[in-house]
């Protein structure tokens, strides 16, 4: 039934535009057809995938600060850091060379549901909260039709931490398509923790974005992209659907969920560079 569903034109031009749907639609099927409990939330559709082994090619790029350069910047932010301008020129090249902007949701559902993806899918990624992803991202992309995903670090907001968003404007960014999903509380390296602190790192930074923006984020992002075994365990009792690195790579498998790769954006990735980043590997 899934199957007959997905294959609808209607209903797939609507699994593209609001994967969510696609989520509420497994889940009604689910109760339907008798193949969950309702108390058992690990066992949704949705969390199993339909068995098959799929591997799909999608850029996923990563930005970090998208502002001018602070003076005195020192390496590392300088590397983190691409100029207002270049990211507009980025994000014109996107569109008009026939990309379309891609939610991890919809990666998730063609890599295990086989629902399928628009033509030149790219996913835009933003760690850590940065204002100028609401001063500065936030328009352009509303301005070119995009959406992008946005990691968060909870307790910055909570802190109301200088140079980082409000609970109000991830709150706006979220009611107006943008994904906002758990990059920890405190932005911590996961490595060698132990539960207790694994769990409040992880756990509570989904429950508080849950409570503020009104939807349970299901996406992950390592700080750092520094994880290990016990960080990887933890993560696969949660409702996590996918989780995203720091390494390289275009190509992503069925079996990797939490390992995705992504394609780093610096102040040196100009259109030829950005090009090359969309193209790696292929």
């Amino acid at each position: 039934e899934i199957d007959k569903l997905s294959k609808s034109p209607i209903i797939n031009t609507m699994i593209r535009k609001q994967p969510f749907f696609y989520i509420i639609l497994l889940s009604l099927l689910a109760v339907t057809l008798g193949q969950s409990q309702a108390n058992d939330q690990q066992d949704l559709p949705i969390m199993r995938g339909d068995g098959t082994l799929r591997r799909i090619r999608v850029p996923i790029l990563m930005y970090h600060y998208v502002s001018e350069l602070p003076p005195n910047a020192d390496e590392l932010r300088v590397g983190l850091t691409v100029s207002p301008q270049a990211f507009r020129e980025q994000i014109q090249y996107l569109q008009a060379n026939g990309y379309s902007t891609t939610s991890l949701y919809e990666i998730y559902l063609a890599l295990n549901h086989g629902i399928p993806l628009p033509q030149h899918p790219v996913v835009l990624t933003f760690d850590d909260g940065y204002i100028d992803h609401y001063a500065t991202v936030f328009p352009i992309l509303q301005a070119h039709n995009f959406t992008g995903t946005f990691f968060i670090s909870t307790e910055f907001a909570d802190t109301n931490r200088p140079g980082h968003m409000s609970w109000e404007q991830i709150t706006q960014m979220a009611n107006a398509g943008m994904s906002m999903e758990s990059h920890t509380k405190t932005h911590a390296d996961l490595r060698e923790r132990n539960p207790d602190f694994l769990v409040y790192e992880i756990a509570g930074s989904i429950e508080s974005l849950w409570s503020h923006i009104g939807r349970e984020p299901r996406m992950f992002a390592y700080p750092y992209g520094h994880y290990d075994d016990n960080s990887l365990r933890l993560l696969e009792t949660t409702r996590v659907l996918q989780a995203v690195t720091t390494q390289p790579g275009i190509y992503h498998t069925t079996d990797n969920n939490l390992l995705m790769q992504r394609m780093r954006v610096t102040n040196e990735t100009g259109i030829s560079s950005l090009r090359y980043l969309l193209n790696y590997g292929g």
